[in-house]
C-alpha cells in the first residue's frame, strides 16, 4: 500500500464505501484486490489517523515478539493480528515471522543508516604494551595509510596545478 500517496487511500476508502467495487479500484489504483481490502478493513477499525502521514513507523523489538506471539502461540490470523496493530501493511507481519523463525525464534533488529566504506581497524592495547610482533603490524599498517595519503595529496597538487595552468592560458 505504499505506493499510494495518504489522500489516495482516503479517496480509494470513500469510493468503496460509496459502493464502488473491489476489482474497479483494484484497476482505477493499479493496486491489488487484498491490499484494498486490508486498507478498508485498516481504516475502518483505526480511522484515517492510521494513515502513514510522513516518517516510517517503529515497532520496538517488545512489541514485534508480543505480536508474533499472538499468530504463533496463539494461532491468531496474520492479516487479523496485523489489522488490529495497525501494521502498515499485511506483508509486514509475515516478515517478521519468517526472519523470526530463521535467526533461531529470536528477534534481531537491523542495523539503521549506510555501513560505512572506511573500515578501520580498533586498536585494543596502547603501544607501549603491545608485543614485539604486534609494534610491527600496527607500524607496517600506519605506513601503507600514509603512504596512500601522500600519493593521494601529489595527485591532488598536481590536479591543482594543472588547473592553474588552464586558467593562465585562458587569460
Amino acid at each position: 500500500m505504499s505506493k499510494l500517496l495518504r489522500e489516495q487511500k482516503i479517496q480509494l476508502y470513500k469510493e468503496r464505501k460509496q459502493g464502488i467495487t473491489i476489482s474497479s479500484l483494484s484497476k482505477k489504483y493499479s493496486v491489488g484486490n487484498a491490499s484494498i481490502e486490508y486498507l478498508i478493513r485498516l481504516i475502518d477499525l483505526h480511522g484515517y489517523d492510521i494513515l502513514r502521514k510522513d516518517k516510517n513507523r517503529y515497532y520496538s523489538p517488545k512489541l514485534k515478539q508480543e505480536i508474533i506471539n499472538k499468530v504463533l502461540l496463539e494461532e491468531q490470523s496474520i492479516i487479523g493480528t496485523a489489522i488490529t496493530y495497525g501494521l502498515s501493511s499485511r506483508g509486514l507481519l509475515q516478515a517478521w515471522i519468517k526472519s523470526y523463525k530463521e535467526n533461531g525464534y529470536v528477534i534481531v533488529e537491523k542495523m539503521k543508516g549506510r555501513p560505512s566504506a572506511m573500515k578501520k581497524e580498533k586498536i585494543t592495547k596502547k603501544y607501549k604494551d603491545m608485543s614485539q610482533e604486534e609494534k610491527i603490524q600496527y607500524l607496517e599498517n600506519k605506513n601503507l595509510d600514509l603512504e596512500a595519503e601522500n600519493e593521494y595529496l601529489k595527485k591532488l597538487r598536481a590536479v591543482i596545478q594543472q588547473r592553474k595552468e588552464q586558467a593562465q592560458k585562458k587569460k
